[in-house]
């Protein structure tokens, strides 16, 4: 009657837990002058930062941790979202069993569902390092050969989409959308797969493939090819 809570839905938790992730690492960003340097040197601008939800996971092993998991139950909710490595012991290395942060200084991209919530992350190194972008990994919400960076962001800027650009990083889709491309997504770290494939036909009826011409990209637009033609005999 009236007051009753809504029953919780399986995987309520571990999109509260992205959320908050989301958020630290959004307010995490103005702190680190290095993340805001290198996005000022790709260009984007504030308004663009905010709309992809930009944000910075700070070099510690333990900040996501410490700020969201103080309890064994929330920590193993951090483990089934992707957000934290569980170590082993290592009696030889005096190493204690327990986690540790999976991004750490590393510009965060949001990786949001076709309802704006947030999945799953990428995050590219500032400095040299590998990789250099490091995605969630497979989680029960997060498919990569499934999803698509910035379908979400494309379908709020234009209601009646007509077509599909896909590009092959992170930062080729926000520059695009800021240069009033706003029909671009990438896929995210893997080829074209059908599955990308048939989302994408069921929301438009044209795609464009638009990968780097170094031997790589071209290979990845021939696959990509293969794939489209044969999801449209279908």
């Amino acid at each position: 009657e009236g007051g009753a809570a809504a029953p919780q839905q399986p995987h309520d938790e571990l999109y509260v837990a992205l959320e908050r992730a989301a958020l630290f690492f959004r307010q995490s960003l103005p702190d680190e002058p290095r993340a805001r340097d290198y996005l000022a040197r790709r260009g984007l601008t504030a308004e663009m930062i905010q709309r992809f939800g930009i944000g910075y996971a700070r070099p510690r092993w333990d900040a996501l941790l410490d700020r969201y998991g103080a309890t064994e139950d929330e920590r193993q909710v951090l483990l089934r979202a992707g957000l934290v490595i569980e170590r082993a012991a290592d009696a030889e290395r005096g190493v204690a069993a327990g986690f540790y942060d999976r991004f750490r200084d590393r510009v965060m991209f949001p990786i949001r569902d076709t309802r704006g919530r947030t999945i799953g992350f990428g995050g590219r190194v500032l400095d040299q390092g590998e990789p250099k972008y490091l995605n969630s990994p497979e989680t029960e919400l997060f498919h990569k050969g499934r999803e698509l960076y910035g379908l979400y962001e494309a379908r709020q800027a234009t209601r009646s989409l007509q077509r599909l650009v896909v590009v092959e990083g992170y930062m080729d889709v926000v520059s695009l959308h800021q240069a009033g491309v706003t029909c671009a997504v990438a896929t995210l770290g893997t080829a074209t797969t059908p599955e990308h494939l048939q989302r994408i036909f069921r929301l438009v009826g044209e795609v464009v493939f638009c990968f780097d011409g170094d031997r790589a990209g071209r290979a990845a637009a021939w696959r990509a090819l293969e794939n489209a033609v044969a999801e449209v005999k279908q």
